[in-house]
């Protein structure tokens, strides 16, 4: 059993910041992680990538959060940080931690983490 553990969402004025952790754990036999990262999906919208990194250090980002956002990897607790400045109205919407593991390449999603901007 795959566990994601999201953290850090939350309501924050535009302008603002917010930092997300995730945190991936499993009940029983070996896991180890090829890919971490962030989606999220707003109101009437599809799902989209927000970031990604890989065990190796690749780092991709959505077009929309470039410069603004910053992942980060932790493999030795096997968790990932997304740090969000410069949040707009925009940004508004449920975030969802995403792990790709490795050897099966099977992806596992977290609940999802509220995150509203707005005044």
């Amino acid at each position: 059993q795959v566990q994601l553990v999201e953290s850090g969402g939350g309501l924050v004025q535009p302008g603002g910041s917010l930092r997300l952790s995730c945190t991936a754990s499993v009940s029983r036999g070996r896991f180890s992680i090829y890919a971490m990262g962030w989606y999220r999906q707003a109101p009437g919208k599809q799902r989209e990538l927000v970031a990604t990194a890989t065990s190796a250090g690749n780092i991709t980002y959505g077009n929309s959060v470039k410069g603004r956002f910053t992942i980060s990897r932790d493999n030795a607790r096997d968790t990932v940080d997304l740090q969000m400045n410069s949040l707009k109205p925009e940004d508004t919407a449920v975030y969802y931690c995403h792990v790709v593991r490795a050897w099966t390449f099977n992806d596992y999603w977290g609940q999802g983490t509220q995150v509203t901007v707005s005044s």
